[in-house]
């Protein structure tokens, strides 16, 4: 198993639930495999309380959370990204930056979270978060190799087209 740590940064729109739950689960399930990063492009400047419980269910720390823009990851002094993953349809369709070092990038879409109540949102928190982890588990469970830089696009992408 090589000792690389990768750089991964999750994006959505708003940054407040799909990329920041993307970013607790690989980093919790990781187990130190990836340092995990999420923005948006269009930041809404507060991380979703219903996504702040799961992760804290599952022991990410959530007191640094916060929505924030995607270019913070742009300058010269930012961590430079191995995979960058967007997580919504509105995200995936913008323009993105021209990301240092070239990462290699996919869509990995999930559903918007939503309900009119907060039994409703709860539950469309869990089931988004579910996917979310079936992925990531998915991920986590390739061989090394599917990760090395001639293979990890197709790898990225056969994982996008999941089916919940």
């Amino acid at each position: 198993m090589s000792d690389k740590i990768y750089n991964v940064l999750f994006i959505c729109t708003g940054n407040s639930a799909r990329s920041v739950m993307s970013e607790g689960l690989l980093a919790v399930l990781g187990k130190g495999r990836f340092r995990t990063f999420s923005a948006g492009s269009k930041p809404n400047g507060r991380v979703n309380p219903h996504a702040i419980a799961l992760l804290d269910e599952i022991g990410y720390d959530t007191s640094a959370l916060r929505s924030k823009s995607w270019t913070e990851f742009e300058g010269p002094d930012a961590p430079q990204m191995d995979i960058i993953i967007t997580v919504c349809g509105n995200a995936a369709g913008e323009v993105c930056p021209i990301w240092p070092g070239h990462p290699s990038t996919a869509h990995w879409g999930y559903e918007d979270p939503h309900g009119e109540t907060e039994e409703e949102k709860r539950a469309s928190f869990e089931k988004i978060f579910a996917q979310i982890k079936q992925r990531t588990e998915a991920f986590l469970a390739l061989p090394e190799e599917a990760l090395a830089p001639e293979q990890i696009r197709a790898t990225l992408g056969r994982l996008g087209e999941m089916s919940f």
